[in-house]
């Protein structure tokens, strides 16, 4: 069949089954990415992820690991914090959701035990065709930690960006995405993290794409602010396509978007994953409707929902797939 105008994709995160938290094992890593890859596809997603398992920790199985996975890999980062730097942390309230700091920089980072060509292919052998990898924005890193060593946020932010540069080289997948939930509350860092996010996108040799939302903890919005303070910023980066928050924003935020620059292509998130509610494909259709005709026709390339779905249910995030891809056929008349 064609590829249809508006493709389906889903964000990163899938709720870790059970199963594998119950009795992990590299083994059972690999069955748990078959299965997330192919529920995804049976419920008709076009581009999908591997849920992220990749990141799966067995002393954290109830977290996805955006932050800590990739941290506690790298060298030159201490992962411990005293008391005194866990209270220097809390005062400067970089993310007032996380308690205490991912690490202490106290040497120049490097990429350690980092290994994301070996979590991509690992991937690749179970996929069943093109899939999207997912990771965290190096701006999005720094603001975790105490920095002991570089003095300097732009500069321990632009260290991280070369580590994960080296890391983007050649995986084996269709199109990487980096993850940015932070820069929307700091709309003022703007230039700083385009510039970081920038040097990891023009190291990646496909398909590339920025996920940007207000953040997600436990089903709570973390980030304060507007699309509108960000439109500089998204159209200054080096991608083929954003995926945008924007079922759990306001209706007033789609008309911005008409400034995006034309080479960008546009994802709209049409699936709330901060509530239970299993929208309807008669809902899904609507909401690409409503968005086609503020922004302007055939702007509009992909649909996926807002975020991850590792806080929610299985059964709801199966649900919610399965209604996305059903809105997006019935928008485009496809059943």
């Amino acid at each position: 069949m064609p590829t249809p105008s508006i493709q389906t994709t889903t964000v990163g995160s899938y709720p870790v089954p059970e199963w594998l938290a119950a009795r992990p094992s590299e083994e059972a890593l690999i069955d748990a990415t078959r299965v997330v890859f192919d529920t995804q596809r049976q419920a008709g997603i076009d581009l999908p992820t591997d849920g992220e398992l990749y990141r799966f920790d067995i002393n954290h199985p109830d977290t996805n690991g955006m932050i800590d996975y990739f941290i506690a890999a790298m060298q030159g980062i201490r992962p411990w914090v005293s008391r005194r730097e866990y209270e220097d942390f809390r005062a400067a309230d970089p993310m007032r959701f996380r308690r205490k700091p991912a690490g202490v920089v106290e040497n120049p980072v490097g990429e350690g035990r980092l290994n994301l060509l070996a979590d991509c292919e690992r991937a690749a052998e179970v996929s069943g065709g093109p899939f999207k990898f997912t990771i965290t924005s190096p701006y999005m890193l720094a603001r975790t930690l105490i920095d002991h060593h570089y003095g300097d946020f732009a500069v321990l932010v632009m260290a991280l960006a070369e580590v994960l540069a080296d890391q983007v080289r050649s995986l084996p997948c269709a199109c990487v995405q980096v993850d940015e939930a932070n820069i929307p509350g700091n709309p003022a860092d703007a230039p700083l993290a385009a510039q970081a996010i920038n040097r990891v996108l023009d190291a990646i040799d496909v398909e590339r794409a920025v996920h940007l939302c207000f953040g997600n903890y436990g089903g709570q919005t973390i980030q304060s602010g507007h699309w509108r303070q960000l439109i500089d910023f998204l159209n200054s980066l080096h991608c083929h396509h954003l995926i945008l928050e924007l079922a759990h924003r306001p209706v007033d935020d789609l008309s911005v978007l008409k400034e995006i620059d034309s080479r960008l292509a546009i994802g709209l998130g049409v699936v709330d994953i901060k509530v239970n509610h299993i929208e309807s494909a008669e809902e899904i259709a609507r909401r690409i409707d409503t968005a086609e005709k503020t922004i302007g026709p055939g702007r509009i390339k992909w649909v996926h929902p807002d975020c991850g779905f590792w806080m929610l249910k299985r059964s709801i995030a199966d649900r919610k797939m399965r209604a996305l891809t059903a809105g997006r056929d019935l928008y485009l008349g496809l059943k």
